[in-house]
């Protein structure tokens, strides 16, 4: 999955050791979307990703991640889990504005449709003389509100 915005924060390096013995290290950083409603998502990079892809405030990217959820004591955590980040150069410029819609050439454009005939009209059957005294006419009055 994929997702476009700019970094509004980066919250401070985490690490620690595991049960294992080993090394860990989790940099999180918060991304606000560039659409009508920009939403704000928590970008997780673990371990060698988060020395990988540093980002600053402000910068614009396109993050490559995993969704990943784990129920622990009965509720259940979900984890934006970042495996590449794209820094967009082009993109800064527009920080904030929703990407212009790809134009195209004169070449590219697809004929308009032909259209089709109408069809013909169809003469109105005559309603038969019951319906014909219940049907009112327009300079008919009448104390029905509609």
């Amino acid at each position: 999955m994929e997702i476009t915005g700019k970094i509004i924060q980066a919250l401070p390096l985490q690490s620690g050791v595991s049960k294992a013995g080993s090394n860990w290290q989790l940099q999180t950083y918060i991304l606000e979307t560039m659409e009508q409603y920009p939403r704000k998502v928590a970008i997780e990079l673990f371990n060698r990703n988060a020395d990988q892809y540093k980002c600053n405030v402000d910068d614009v990217v396109t993050v490559s991640f995993d969704l990943e959820s784990r129920e622990f004591n009965g509720r259940w955590y979900t984890s934006v889990r970042a495996w590449r980040i794209d820094h967009n150069q082009a993109g800064a410029a527009q920080a904030g504005t929703m990407p212009a819609a790809p134009q195209q050439t004169a070449s590219q454009q697809q004929p308009a449709a032909p259209q089709q005939p109408a069809a013909p009209q169809q003469p109105q059957a005559q309603q038969p003389a019951e319906q014909q005294a219940f049907t009112s006419t327009p300079d008919e009055s009448s104390d029905m509100p509609f």
